[in-house]
């Protein structure tokens, strides 16, 4: 079975999946009645909703409902338990706020609590409702709430844009999106204006100035599209979060889900955009993803890279990275987990005997493994090369003298430790403890005094352990095949080891 294919579980994934299952089991659930206005019918569906469930035995109180005077929402509310308000002076007012001591106290199990974004009266526990939400399912109770999309905190500046109205009650997004279940409670613009003009939502006078202003149909069609939006990226993270927790490779393409792969090419550039525009046109969601890889760029590479992925971001691409010397497996592990449908990528350039084995290469094995994943090659092949050339990395040998000097004592001195005991430990010991030392020089010096100490260690086993003494020439067919095999394993240890250290670095580089 080819590597690709495999599909094993993550532990660490696994065990944070399963503590935070055991950690939602102890709360309560909150089901948010999501709308894009006030007027759609979120109290009258979350009440509807009430209702149903006391039908089945189920403890339903009311702790906090807005009914607006409407008779239709009034009227849903007999034959249900109602929590009284707490009363609490302000400013030599007297006003009525939600009683969170009765309701845990009265401890039910779903309670109703409208308009979460509230903010509540100076002297309460909380300054905001949603907080004393987050108290109530602390304690394993039930909360049906609703939602307007305008109250979001990263919508609330844009709705303001588009109304013209400062909105000053909002909620954090995180409330929103860790929220059990959201139901989206829509209607059309036509029918919301209808109902506005019938006095259903305000009072008349009220009414004819809310459709002077906030609810002129082009708001209404804008916070619809928003709320719309939101609720199906909300949707398909939940299919992501299923996918991943029942380890299902994938893709599914419920929806379309785009990838653009970005290099410190200035070739990049072009692809984004293309990306972005092809995303745009197709109506889909699109990330960038770099996978860094244990070779060094230089300066101007890095400084392109930089470019690249601030532009990626300035799009409005969900970047991330990765990291991972087989390129081919670290795209597709992220294309899998992200529920990606296609993937775009750049045109490798002319063919060359460099390229046959790194771009083409990665291009052709992208698209063997890719499986249900579309692979798009694209862009315009306008770079010459000489610029193809410039941005493949190769392993540079940029370590300090005082490495290959230090990695060649080393193994010298290692040599004169063991030479007085070759009688009682004999050669082969000898060339087991020179690998050790290989690999302990592997985790501080670089690639260049690894492979010295490699080739090193090879020869001065050879010289001075290896019958006969002091000459390169071997005798016996086992010792030949004893130093091939020993100076392989010396430099295929010491680079794997040089390669975990500068994986751990750039780890330490990107969590930063």
């Amino acid at each position: 079975m080819n590597s690709f294919d495999e599909k094993r579980p993550n532990p660490d994934e696994l065990l944070a999946s399963l503590k935070n299952e055991e950690e939602k089991s102890k709360r309560g659930k909150l089901k948010i009645f999501f709308g894009m206005c006030a007027g759609v019918g979120k109290t009258y569906s979350m009440l509807q909703t009430a209702r149903i469930d006391k039908t089945k035995g189920i403890d339903v109180v009311i702790g906090y409902v807005e009914t607006h005077k409407r008779p239709e929402t009034n009227a849903l509310l007999e034959g249900l338990d109602i929590i009284q308000r707490k009363e609490i002076e302000y400013k030599g007012t007297v006003l009525n706020e939600m009683d969170l001591d009765a309701i845990i106290n009265r401890h039910p199990q779903i309670v109703l609590v409208d308009e979460l974004a509230h903010t509540n009266v100076p002297g309460s526990r909380h300054l905001k409702r949603f907080q004393d939400v987050q108290e109530i399912l602390d304690n394993g109770i039930d909360v049906y709430t609703t939602v307007n999309v305008q109250h979001l905190e990263s919508r609330a500046d844009t709705v303001s844009q588009i109304t013209g109205v400062i909105i000053r009650e909002t909620l954090p997004d995180e409330v929103f999106e860790t929220s059990d279940e959201v139901e989206l409670v829509d209607i059309t613009p036509e029918e919301l204006l209808e109902r506005l003009s019938e006095g259903k939502v305000y009072a008349p006078d009220r009414s004819r100035e809310a459709i002077k202003n906030f609810f002129r149909k082009g708001n209404i069609t804008a916070l619809r599209e928003m709320s719309l939006r939101i609720v199906a990226d909300r949707v398909d993270k939940q299919l992501k979060d299923y996918m991943q927790l029942k380890r299902i490779p994938g893709p599914w393409k419920s929806g379309l889900h785009l990838m653009v792969l970005i290099s410190p090419s200035p070739q990049s550039a072009v692809l984004i955009r293309w990306a972005k525009n092809l995303s745009y046109t197709m109506g889909s969601s699109l990330q960038a993803l770099y996978v860094e890889t244990t070779q060094d760029l230089s300066d101007q590479q890095k400084e392109q890279l930089s470019r690249n992925i601030n532009l990626a971001k300035q799009l409005g691409a969900d970047f991330r990275t990765s990291s991972g010397n087989d390129l081919v497996k670290a795209v597709l592990t992220i294309a899998h987990k992200e529920n990606i449908t296609h993937i775009i990528i750049g045109k490798p350039g002319r063919k060359n005997l460099i390229s046959l084995f790194t771009h083409g290469n990665f291009v052709q094995k992208l698209i063997r493994y890719s499986g249900n994943i579309d692979v798009f090659v694209l862009g315009p092949d306008i770079a010459s090369d000489n610029e193809n050339l410039k941005y493949i990395s190769l392993t540079k040998f940029t370590s300090p003298f005082t490495q290959y000097l230090l990695s060649g004592l080393t193994v010298a001195a290692t040599a004169s430790l063991c030479f007085p005991f070759i009688d009682y430990i004999g050669y082969q010991t000898v060339s087991f403890i020179l690998l050790f030392v290989v690999s302990i020089l592997a985790t501080f010096m670089g690639m260049g005094p690894i492979l010295l100490a490699s080739s090193f260690s090879a020869i001065i086993w050879d010289y001075c352990f290896i019958p006969p003494k002091f000459t390169l020439n071997i005798k016996r067919k086992e010792d030949i095949l004893m130093f091939g095999m020993f100076f392989f394993i010396a430099l295929v240890n010491g680079v794997l080891t040089f390669r975990l250290k500068k994986q751990e670095s750039l780890a330490k580089d990107r969590e930063e």
